[in-house]
C-alpha cells in the first residue's frame, strides 16, 4: 500500500473552505504580465495553480495581466503561452486577458465613486508619495479627497475622453490615510496613459493599476483561490477591499506562498533585457539563462522541472535552492530516457598500426544499459579513429589510466589497444597516437585474466560527422556575485565554450531539434532548436554527468 502524501498548507486551507461550504468548486489561474519571458520561479506558480485545479477536479485559467502597455508585447504573450503549455498546464479554452475587462473595470470604478469610495486627484506622483506618510507617521489627506460625487464622475469621464495629459490626474481609492498598512492609504487605481495597447489598441487612454485590476480579474472569472507569492501578503487587505466594495457575490480568496529562488542566477527582467540588448546573450531563450525558454532550448525537460518544484516544496518560508538540485533532476530524468552515443569533443587521431588497412567491421552497442527498451545499434570500427585529446598524455601523472606510451586501454565496445607511439607538429602539439590492438579481445572476449583500468570512447575517422557543441557554465561570475555596484550582471567570461571540431557517430547527424543524447563520458547534449540545420545539428550540453547534489533523506 502506497503511503499517502502529506498535504501542504494550501491544500489544507482549500479542504477547509470546501468542507465549510465557502466554495463548492476550485478555480485557479496563472496571471503573468506579458512584459518578458517566464523564468524558473514562474514554473512553481504555474505547476502549483494547475496542479491544485487538477487535484480538486476544478478549472485552471491562463490570464494575461496586461494592464501596463508600456512594456507589454505580443512576443511575450506568445512565449508565455508556449512555456505554460510545454510544462503541461492545459488551460483548454480558458485563455483570458485583463484588457478584456477594461469596460467592466471602468464601470466598477464609477460605482466606487458613486459610493464615495474613490475620487479624482490632481496631485503628481511625487506629491502622492509625499502625502503618503511613512511607516511611523500617518499620511495626509489629498486636497481633492472630499470632491463631490458629481465632480469626480465628470473628471473621471474626462480622463477617459483624453482631456488630460499623462500624470495630470489619477483616480484614488478612498480608504484610510492613517492605516498602518501603506497599501491602504488611498492607493491610485487608475492613471492617465496615452499609450497604444497590444490588445485594445487606442481604445483607452486610462489604465487600471495592478492592485485594483488583479482582484477584479479574479472575481470576474470566478476564481476561488488566488495563489500568489509572499510579497503580495501586505496587499491582501486591498485585494479584499476591492472585491468587497465591488460587491461580488462570491469573492475569491488570496493565499500566499514562498517564491522559488535559485542561488547565483539572473531572473530579473530588466537585467535579462540588458543582457539581450547588449548582445551578451543571443535572446531571452539563451541556454545560459534560467528562463523557461532557455532551459527548454538547453535540453531541460518538463518532468525534470516538475521534480525540482516538488523537491523545493510549498511553504510560507522563503528559501533558496541550489542549481545543483535542478541539475540533479534533469540528470535523473535523462539518464533513463536518452540513448548513449559516442562523441569526441576535442579530437586527436588514433591509428591502429596492426589493423588491416581498408578493413572495417560493425560492432554492437547497447543504447542505454538502464533502459532495455531503447535497444541497441551497430557502430563501425576501423583502422583510424578519433579519440579525446585528453585521453592521451606523453608523460602522465600518477593514477592516469588512459593512453600513454606502453599502456593498454579498452576501446569502448571494441578491443584492447596498447600505445606504441605518437606524432607531434612543429609546435609540439600531438597530432596522432599510434597503437596496436589485440584481435582476441573483441567486445569483451579473450581477456585471459588481463585487466585494464582505462576505457575510452572513439568514433571511426572516415565516417564520423563534424558538429559544433556548446558547453555552458553559469552566466554569473560566482566569485563576484550576481550584480556589481552599477547594478549590472557580473558576467562569467567562460559561460559559453564553443567546440566546433567535434566528431560524432553518423547515426546522430539527423537528430531533430530538442532531441537529446548522453554523450558517453561528456554529459547530456540536446540539439539546439535555433541554430541547427538539417544534417548539421548544433548540440547544447544540458548538464555534465557528475553531480555533487545529494537527495535529502525522507
Amino acid at each position: 500500500m502506497m503511503e499517502e502524501r502529506s498535504k501542504n498548507f494550501i491544500e489544507n486551507e482549500i479542504d477547509r473552505d470546501l468542507k465549510e461550504g465557502v466554495y463548492d468548486t476550485v478555480k485557479t489561474r496563472f496571471p503573468p504580465e506579458p512584459n518578458g519571458y517566464l523564468h524558473i520561479g514562474h514554473a512553481k506558480s504555474i505547476l502549483l495553480n494547475y496542479g491544485i485545479a487538477k487535484e480538486y477536479g476544478g478549472s485552471f485559467n491562463l490570464r494575461f495581466d496586461d494592464t501596463n502597455p508600456t512594456k507589454e508585447r505580443i512576443e511575450f504573450v506568445e512565449s508565455i503561452k508556449e512555456d505554460v503549455a510545454w510544462l503541461g498546464a492545459d488551460w483548454e479554452d480558458r485563455l483570458f486577458f485583463a484588457s478584456d475587462y477594461f469596460g467592466q473595470m471602468y464601470e466598477t470604478a464609477r460605482k466606487l465613486i458613486q459610493k464615495g469610495k474613490a475620487y479624482v486627484s490632481d496631485l503628481s506622483a511625487e506629491e502622492i508619495k509625499e502625502y503618503r506618510g511613512t511607516w511611523n507617521e500617518p499620511g495626509k489627506n489629498d486636497p481633492n479627497r472630499d470632491r463631490s460625487v458629481e465632480e469626480n464622475l465628470r473628471l473621471f469621464e474626462e480622463m477617459k475622453e483624453g482631456k488630460y495629459q499623462d500624470g495630470e490626474k489619477t483616480l484614488r481609492a478612498k480608504i484610510d490615510m492613517a492605516s498602518p498598512n501603506m497599501n491602504m492609504r488611498d492607493p491610485v487605481i487608475y492613471r492617465v496613459a496615452h499609450l497604444s495597447h497590444h490588445n485594445t489598441g487606442d481604445a483607452w487612454c486610462i489604465y487600471p493599476m495592478y492592485d485594483y485590476a488583479h482582484p477584479m480579474e479574479d472575481a470576474i472569472e470566478g476564481i476561488t483561490h488566488s495563489l500568489c507569492t509572499l510579497e503580495f501578503e501586505d496587499h491582501r487587505p486591498l485585494y479584499n477591499w476591492v472585491v468587497e466594495e465591488a460587491e461580488f457575490a462570491h469573492p475569491p480568496r488570496q493565499i500566499e506562498f514562498a517564491k522559488l529562488f535559485l542561488r547565483n542566477v539572473v531572473t530579473g527582467k530588466r537585467y535579462i533585457k540588458k543582457l539581450v540588448e547588449d548582445g551578451t546573450v543571443d535572446g531571452w531563450d539563451d541556454p545560459r539563462l534560467v528562463s523557461i525558454a532557455g532551459l527548454r532550448r538547453r535540453g531541460y525537460t518538463p518532468d525534470a522541472i516538475r521534480k525540482f518544484v516538488e523537491l523545493a516544496g510549498i511553504s510560507k518560508s522563503n528559501a533558496t535552492a541550489e542549481m545543483d538540485m535542478l541539475e540533479y533532476c534533469v540528470r535523473e530524468d535523462l539518464k533513463q530516457k536518452d540513448k548513449r552515443v559516442m562523441a569526441v569533443l576535442d579530437p586527436v587521431k588514433l591509428i591502429i598500426d596492426n589493423y588491416p588497412e581498408g578493413k572495417s567491421e560493425m560492432l554492437s552497442a547497447v543504447n542505454n544499459p538502464e533502459n532495455e527498451a531503447l535497444g541497441s545499434r551497430e557502430i563501425e570500427f576501423g583502422r583510424e579513429l578519433w579519440i579525446e585529446r585528453e585521453d592521451f598524455m606523453e608523460e602522465p601523472p600518477k593514477k592516469y589510466y588512459r593512453l600513454y606510451p606502453g599502456n593498454e586501454v579498452r576501446l569502448m565496445h571494441a578491443y584492447f589497444v596498447t600505445c606504441v607511439g605518437f606524432e607531434k607538429d612543429g609546435e609540439g602539439k600531438i597530432t596522432a597516437v599510434h597503437c596496436t590492438y589485440d584481435p582476441e579481445t573483441k567486445q569483451g572476449s579473450g581477456f585471459e585474466g588481463r585487466k585494464v583500468k582505462g576505457t575510452i570512447h572513439w568514433v571511426k575517422a572516415d565516417t564520423a560527422v563534424k558538429v559544433t557543441a556548446r558547453l555552458y557554465n553559469n552566466i554569473v561570475d560566482e566569485e563576484k556575485g550576481v550584480y556589481n555596484e552599477e547594478g549590472e550582471v557580473n558576467v562569467n567570461p567562460d559561460s559559453l565554450i564553443v567546440m566546433d571540431q567535434c566528431m560524432i557517430e553518423p547515426s546522430v547527424k539527423d537528430a531533430e531539434p530538442y532531441e537529446s543524447f548522453q554523450f558517453v563520458r561528456n554529459g547530456f547534449f540536446c540539439v539546439d532548436a535555433k541554430d541547427s540545420r538539417p544534417g548539421q545539428p548544433v548540440f547544447n550540453r544540458v548538464v555534465s554527468l557528475k553531480s555533487s547534489y545529494k537527495l535529502p533523506s525522507a
